[in-house]
């Protein structure tokens, strides 16, 4: 069997220990085994980061750059190996996959320009002979737990950023789907990264712990469930780290009277089922304002979710694949039923979806409910798998409040041809990232991601000028050069702003 190991300054290592299995969700077999790291394991880590940052740091930043470059290259070079690596272990269909490395790739492309990006501020004659500038200068060593579902995607939105600017960085990505990580890992040293400035450690509870802890590390970025990323945010603050946390979702999309219900109904059906909902800006709610919308809305979901083909991540003809274990089928299968007994209507029922010659596989088909209440429980928590909820309003303002007063803040949509009703809305909505006829809203990478209330903890965003400013710290300089000599009394230091 695969044996998935740890990636420690260069090489393969980690010895004899636990492991977990990874499988293959559209068999339900198991298909590798992978190490299981601790604190040791850690510590020779952060050693490794410790001998090779400083040498990192001190690097200008054109040739930090040209790594960039070169791994750029050497990734879309690779873009078949690592789509389908990436689908054979999460599942998701090869398209999504090319797409998950792309969007992680687009954060490297900014990072393509960290020389300018890293520019300080200048002032010439803040005072009497006086100059002030500033520098953005690396924390030393980062860390990054990712999660399951965007294993591509997500490691190099935190690593891409936090190497650029000069830090050393240690992943531990989710250990159900952990072999693309590693393969990013070799692509950097082969574009050459310096050994031990990134490195990829795989395990559970006890690593993350460990990662938090360490007094050597300054800065964790996270992404994973609300409750998980609290405790990280916690933790992590309580030792001293700065800390981003993301966590869950539960996003809206407003669907106005005047909207075009075909285009909508198309976005529903991959932004609603698309990687089996295994996306933390996937659009599990859809509101339709008013009853005649809601009816018209409904009428042409049903035909378009029944012509959804679910299929093994290597069909080519398939809208999405499985979801990533037989666990997390039973919590989505768990959360339909949850839906059933409070009383939403169970338009589609996609429990019980069998795919012929993979029944074993961790397939699920698309559900659809209707008369969804901001009462219930299938409503309030994320369900992270291929299910859409309808929850009708009664005007704009229903509607708005929402996704305002939802716990969650990452992602809403609105579906309008009225731009001033956009403009109110976007204005208006209590949500980190909005997007407008746009059902995914994502930002490009030189902008930011992040959500708001339960779904993020911490003040700076992932990516973009928020990515650098999260991975550096500012130093401000202050300096004068007198004219006369020393010992004259002429040139009497006063402070800038008292002269």
């Amino acid at each position: 069997m695969r044996i998935i190991d740890h990636l420690i300054a260069g090489h393969s290592g980690g010895g004899a220990g636990p492991t977990g299995d990874v499988y293959d969700p559209n068999t339900g077999q198991v298909q590798a085994s992978v190490k299981l790291g601790d604190q040791a394991l850690l510590d020779i880590a952060v050693a490794a980061a410790q001998k090779a940052q400083p040498g990192w740091a001190a690097t200008n930043p054109q040739r930090r750059a040209r790594v960039m470059f070169n791994f750029k290259a050497l990734v879309e070079q690779n873009m078949e190996e690592l789509a389908h690596l990436l689908s054979s272990e999460h599942g998701k269909v090869i398209a999504d996959s090319k797409g998950d490395i792309q969007r992680g790739l687009e954060v490297i492309e900014f990072c393509c320009g960290i020389p300018h990006v890293l520019k300080g501020e200048y002032t010439q004659g803040a005072g009497p002979g006086i100059d002030v500038y500033s520098m953005r200068q690396p924390l030393g060593i980062g860390a990054g737990i990712t999660p399951f579902n965007f294993p591509g995607m997500i490691p190099l939105w935190m690593s891409g950023v936090a190497i650029a600017t000069g830090n050393a960085f240690i992943l531990k990505p989710s250990e159900r789907d952990p072999s693309v990580p590693v393969r990013l890992g070799e692509l950097f040293l082969e574009a050459g990264l310096p050994e031990g400035i990134l490195q990829v450690v795989h395990g559970d509870k006890e690593m993350v712990d460990a990662i938090l802890d360490h007094p050597a590390i300054s800065a964790v970025s996270f992404v994973g469930s609300s409750d998980i990323a609290h405790y990280v945010y916690k933790r992590g603050v309580a030792a001293g780290k700065r800390v981003q946390a993301m966590g869950g979702a539960k996003n809206h999309g407003i669907v106005m009277p005047d909207a075009d219900l075909d285009q909508v109904v198309a976005d529903l059906s991959g932004a609603a089922f698309g990687s089996a909902g295994e996306r933390c800006m996937a659009l599990p709610v859809v509101v339709p304002v008013g009853e005649k919308t809601a009816v018209a809305l409904r009428e042409k979901l049903i035909p378009a979710i029944a012509a959804l083909r679910v299929g093994v991540s290597t069909d080519n003809d398939a809208h999405y694949g499985p979801v990533v274990n037989a666990a997390h089928k039973q919590r989505v299968e768990n959360w339909i039923q949850t839906g059933v007994d409070e009383g939403a209507e169970l338009v589609v029922d996609g429990r019980g979806f069998e795919l012929q010659g993979h029944e074993k596989g961790f397939f699920i088909g698309p559900s659809l409910f209707d008369h969804v209440t901001p009462q219930m429980e299938s409503y309030k928590e994320e369900i992270f798998g291929p299910v859409l909820q309808i929850v009708r309003a009664d005007d704009f303002e229903h509607a708005l409040r929402l996704p305002s007063e939802h716990q969650y803040g990452n992602g809403v949509a609105i579906f309008t041809r009225n731009g001033h009703a956009a403009r109110e809305f976007a204005a208006r909505v209590n949500v980190g990232m909005v997007g407008i006829n746009v059902p995914i809203p994502v930002p490009v990478a030189y902008h930011t991601f992040g959500g708001w209330k339960r779904s993020a903890f911490g003040d700076t965003n992932q990516h973009g000028m928020e990515g650098v400013k999260f991975w550096t710290k500012v130093k401000t300089i202050t300096q004068r050069w007198p004219d006369g000599g020393v010992g004259d009394g002429a040139n009497a230091f006063v402070i800038p702003t008292m002269g």
